[in-house]
């Protein structure tokens, strides 16, 4: 089995903050985001979030969730797309030959962000080294429109489509057997009373 990385964790945990099934939404208001910065470490105390720094993370995060629903053949919505790479644009991140992990380079906030926009840009810092290293492709959102959890893909060949084979995925193919069976189904020809 295929452990997530850390920003695979990062990014996944973001984009469940919406609860499409439960209608719950955790970043709906700035406190809710500062809230939620704050307990990923990402800031280091709940602060103030202006409501421009907040509509940005929406647009980062509702982009990164269509980005995923592309990623099991899903359509994307290419408004919601170039939203999230204006957000992207506006947290502009640096990068140094030394401080990465294995000698490598490191990403990092641009060091004039304000500390709430320090922490979206390392929200974008996860979400390019999934990209760089490919590993966004195994982070997905579930096909089961009802659910749109996002999840690690565990598969050998990155095939899964739904966050979880007993709930979501049976859902789908039990749809899917009963379309077939109504479409196949012999008229009666009998008169109604």
């Amino acid at each position: 089995m295929l452990d997530a990385p850390a920003s695979a964790l990062l990014i996944e945990a973001f984009a469940n903050t919406v609860d499409v099934e439960l209608g719950t939404d955790e970043l709906a208001t700035p406190a809710g985001l500062s809230a939620w910065l704050a307990a990923r470490e990402l800031l280091d105390r709940p602060r103030r979030i202006g409501a421009a720094d907040h509509a940005l993370c929406l647009r980062l995060r509702d982009g990164v969730r269509e980005e995923l629903g592309a990623h099991v053949g899903e359509t994307a919505d290419a408004a919601l797309l170039a939203g999230a790479d204006e957000a992207l644009r506006e947290l502009p991140v640096l990068m140094s030959v030394r401080g990465g992990g294995a000698g490598g380079p490191a990403l990092s906030p641009a060091p004039e962000l304000s500390p709430v926009r320090a922490a979206l840009a390392r929200l974008a810092v996860a979400w390019t080294e999934l990209t760089v290293t490919g590993d966004a492709a195994r982070l997905k959102r579930c096909s089961e429109h009802a659910c749109a959890w996002v999840f690690w893909d565990v598969s050998k060949n990155r095939s899964r489509r739904w966050c979880s084979m007993r709930v979501c995925g049976n859902r789908a193919k039990a749809r899917r057997y009963t379309a077939r069976q109504t479409a196949t189904a012999p008229a009666t020809g009998l008169p109604h009373d």
